[in-house]
């Protein structure tokens, strides 16, 4: 009798009460970990816009990750291991050597069960909510540990570069629309996300990665007016042009000198019509032209999108790096790249550059992209080294193939069915 009250007496209470507030925190440590590398940055933003300060305060100590997770850790692998020194302590002295063995195997069950499976499965569930509920007691945390934290984040980056290996501190920031791109992907995968709605926000996405250089309109497919003309004949080729905006050259077509709206030819043929009968015949052709606009192949979507609504025009000619005329983009195109083609009655049906044959062969324009063409298809079709489905085949081929040629390639059987001259323009292509 009196061995065992020695055994329960005062100091085992203590001891045994010290373990249990320290799984508590191992637990708290544990959850609060997982909560806020788990939460959404985005979501927390939207919340903290709301009034909500624990998300603020989440989203202030997430914006340096390395700091916050080398805090908590300090603090878990502190409780968890004086957690198990006392517990070690307290078995050793009631069942003798045999404690140690004794003291592994119930602080092992105890640990995995209420200080790691348990809070780490709760804040997994709303990793949010967690994370604004402890954000304000980690903050104290990530606040008290920082010079510890600083020392070992200092010695791990030694340690690191001794082996090669460099760390960037931007790292999280350059990842995010990878990151985003990833989500909408993964959420189209699962049946979450619609293909045309993924479509969109990728090719948003995109705008900031691709030139204009890729969605121009190719110069040989520019439709141009000759300033020398008469007149009456540069009124009829607006009139029946489907382009609203035309450019105009004087001698050879890289020779632009200004661009004619159709509607501003109009009014000013007009009046000069009133004017008298022979108003029409004395008309100058470059008094309502506009000046043209021109703007470098290696323009991003992004930045030129910008360039034409601070400039309210809707019309660009590019050129390469020697000055060339090489074809022209409008903003249009660009808004094509975000939501999907945009026609009306003047345009080509969009059927003409993709349909399938009797045999199961698609019928491709060589002259569509390679966007285009795996939009529509929800192909995977690579277009590092070309813009069309003819410069793939080139490129792949690496000479102009003839027609009647096939070629085998990223999965899929090209042949050529069409060429003029050293174009090609129509292809059967088949999933292999």
């Amino acid at each position: 009798m009196t061995e065992t009250s020695t055994m329960f007496d005062t100091a085992f209470w203590v001891t045994a009460g010290a373990i249990v507030v320290l799984l508590i925190l191992s637990a708290f440590f544990s959850g609060s970990e997982t909560a806020l590398t788990a939460a959404s940055r985005g979501k927390l933003r939207a919340q903290a816009d709301k009034g909500s300060r624990g998300a603020k305060r989440a989203l202030g100590i997430t914006e340096d990750n390395e700091r916050l997770i080398g805090s908590v850790l300090l603090g878990n692998n502190l409780v968890n291991i004086l957690a198990t020194s006392l517990a070690t302590a307290l078995f050793t002295r009631a069942f003798g050597e045999s404690g140690v063995a004794l003291a592994t195997l119930v602080m092992t069950l105890l640990v995995l069960i209420f200080a790691e499976v348990l809070p780490k499965t709760y804040a997994i569930t709303n990793p949010e909510t967690a994370a604004s509920r402890v954000a304000s007691t980690i903050g104290v945390v990530v606040l008290v540990f920082s010079p510890v934290v600083a020392s070992v984040r200092t010695l791990v980056r030694g340690i690191l570069w001794l082996f090669g290996v460099r760390t960037d501190p931007t790292s999280q920031i350059l990842a995010v629309r990878e990151e985003i791109a990833g989500a909408i992907s993964l959420g189209h995968a699962e049946g979450a996300v619609e293909k045309e709605d993924r479509d969109r926000l990728l090719g948003a996405l995109d705008l900031g990665e691709r030139t204009v250089e890729e969605i121009m309109l190719h110069r040989s497919q520019i439709e141009m007016v000759d300033a020398d003309l008469p007149a009456r004949r540069i009124l009829q080729q607006c009139l029946n042009s489907p382009h609203t905006r035309l450019p105009i050259y004087r001698e050879n077509v890289e020779n632009i000198i200004g661009v004619i709206h159709a509607k501003d030819l109009s009014r000013a043929m007009y009046e000069a019509q009133s004017s008298g009968p022979d108003g029409i015949d004395s008309f100058n052709l470059l008094d309502v032209a506009m000046s043209p606009y021109f703007v470098p192949e290696t323009t991003t979507l992004d930045d030129q999108m910008r360039q034409f609504l601070r400039r309210h025009t809707h019309f660009a000619l590019v050129v390469d790096e020697y000055g060339a005329l090489q074809g022209l983009i409008t903003l249009e195109d660009i808004l094509e790249e975000i939501v999907g083609e945009i026609t009306d009655e003047m345009d080509q049906e969009p059927e003409a550059q993709l349909r399938r044959d009797e045999a199961g062969d698609w019928i491709v324009e060589g002259g569509m992209t390679i966007r285009d063409l795996n939009r529509s298809m929800d192909w995977s079709l690579p277009d590092e080294e070309a813009n069309t489905v003819a410069g793939l085949v080139i490129h792949e081929a690496q000479m102009i193939p003839t027609s009647g040629q096939v070629f085998s390639f990223h999965g899929f059987r090209f042949e050529v069915s069409g060429r003029i001259d050293n174009r090609i323009t129509l292809l059967k292509i088949r999933p292999l």
